[in-house]
């Protein structure tokens, strides 16, 4: 009998190990953290050591309990080397409570109501000729393209972010993160 418990509690851990190694598999790490389905953008976001600057913007702006809703979501998410090539100082002025209107804009041009996977943008690329107009909640209208296997973003203004790391699902949406911060139209 105590021979067969074993067999049962080794194949329990071993499913068990199998298990977490395939949901490991199905969403990258982000800035260092795992990232877990089961949780919400911002749940995920605030353990990403990349996302260190995204995460201060979104609490400026009083949008973490909008991020942690029911969604769906799908955010483009700047890495904190994307808000440093900003021009001097612009951080630091958006993050003023004096300008949080303009703060909320530039973060919600770069949130989407759908929950967007990246085969789903690339299918609505390859649909609309090699160019997708993107709709944000902010009103930016976002031009996806594919550079390669790559989806990139192009802003009003001509910016071009891509999407490093796609396909961070979340129980709200999903998260895909850029190397450039999106602005609305100047």
């Amino acid at each position: 009998m105590r021979k067969f418990a074993s067999t049962i509690l080794a194949a329990s851990v071993a499913v068990s190990a199998l298990t977490a190694s395939a949901l490991a598999i199905e969403n990258p790490m982000v800035g260092g953290a795992p990232m877990y389905a089961d949780k919400n953008i911002v749940e995920n976001a605030v353990n990403s050591r990349d996302h260190t600057t995204l995460v201060a913007a979104v609490k400026a702006a009083g949008l973490v309990e909008t991020l942690q809703g029911a969604g769906p979501f799908t955010v483009f998410a700047p890495v904190n080397a994307a808000f440093e090539a900003l021009p001097a100082g612009a951080v630091d002025m958006l993050l003023k409570p004096e300008n949080k209107d303009q703060l909320v804009k530039v973060l919600t041009c770069h949130v989407v109501a759908a929950d967007a996977m990246s085969d789903a943008i690339g299918k609505m690329i390859a649909d609309d000729g090699g160019t997708h107009p993107v709709k944000t909640v902010g009103g930016c209208v976002l031009q996806a393209r594919m550079d390669g296997d790559k989806i990139t973003l192009t802003d009003e203004n001509g910016n071009v972010a891509t999407v490093t790391i796609a396909d961070v699902d979340q129980s709200n949406g999903v998260i895909h993160v850029i190397d450039k911060v999106l602005l609305p139209k100047a």
